[in-house]
């Protein structure tokens, strides 16, 4: 969830992130192996992932750089237990056939673009988390307009739905940056991390703060958060039968500063990673 501003630096560290984490595809078996005898239940055998630095895993590992192998979406790391690990244990033909296409500072008008790419790997299952660094502006009067925001979405959608009409969706809510800010006003490192303005400044500049104008900024940014889930829900509704809202589980998950790493302070480490896997996976691939 981190802004545009910070991509460049990010990108110099890119040669450590893709050593760390096979450049953002599940690893397969190693030939030879036995095949499994699991049978494909009509759990999906490839999917991929789209947003920005959450389902990136920025800060999951041990530096702060993307870190695919622990996302919650298409992580290879059993413990993550995530979304891939868990059709793996269904369906085996799944190994291996599991990419991440989420990019740190992505905003919502880069859905589309992520979406043209999913649609050239052709993927059974797309999961879309995204949304967060449109309200994390550096100003609240820059954030993304809602209508805007929308309308990037529909185009990210539409672009799937022609291209792989087939394939199921997931779309994901944006969680509650207001909680994690409440978590984290009292502990000193938190503060002194987001005071230096660089994390979301929208919500957590001034952490400490409690003057009027910072709490009427906290709840305009709050409310925005609320109004681009809104139009998730509605978007993914209109998509039709094909995509399946979380419900708002994630934004409904109650982070704790264990769940954060210790680089920012609010991108999940492994365990929200895994927390967020949980809490959003849909069980059953009926739709």
């Amino acid at each position: 969830m981190i802004h545009r501003w910070h991509v460049v630096a990010l990108a110099a560290l890119a040669a450590f992130a893709l050593a760390c984490d096979g450049a953002g595809r599940a690893t397969p078996k190693p030939s030879g192996e036995p095949e499994p005898t699991r049978p494909a239940t009509g759990y999906p055998a490839s999917m991929v992932a789209l947003g920005d630095s959450i389902t990136a895993g920025l800060g999951a590992c041990l530096a702060y750089v993307a870190c695919a192998r622990n996302s919650w979406s298409t992580g290879n790391n059993a413990a993550i237990q995530s979304h891939y690990q868990r059709i793996l244990e269904k369906n085996d033909k799944i190994e291996g056939n599991a990419d991440n296409l989420a990019s740190p500072g992505a905003e919502a008008d880069a859905l589309e673009t992520q979406a043209r790419r999913a649609v050239d790997l052709k993927p059974q299952y797309v999961t879309i988390l995204i949304g967060a660094n449109d309200a994390c502006a550096g100003r609240v009067r820059d954030m993304t307009p809602v209508a805007t925001f929308r309308e990037q979405i529909d185009a990210g959608l539409a672009r799937l739905k022609k291209g792989l009409p087939k394939a199921r969706v997931l779309m994901v809510s944006i969680p509650d940056l207001h909680r994690l800010w409440q978590v984290g006003r009292e502990d000193p490192k938190a503060v002194e991390i987001w005071s230096q303005g660089g994390i979301c400044p929208s919500m957590l500049a001034a952490p400490t703060s409690t003057a009027d104008a910072d709490q009427k900024r906290r709840e305009q940014v709050r409310d925005r958060v609320d109004d681009y889930n809104t139009q998730l829900r509605q978007a993914c509704r209109e998509y039709g039968d094909r995509c399946r809202w979380d419900g708002g589980a994630a934004h409904r998950v109650r982070f704790d500063l264990d769940q954060l790493n210790k680089f920012d302070y609010f991108h999940p480490n492994a365990e929200g990673q895994k927390e967020l896997a949980d809490v959003v996976y849909p069980g059953r691939f009926t739709w």
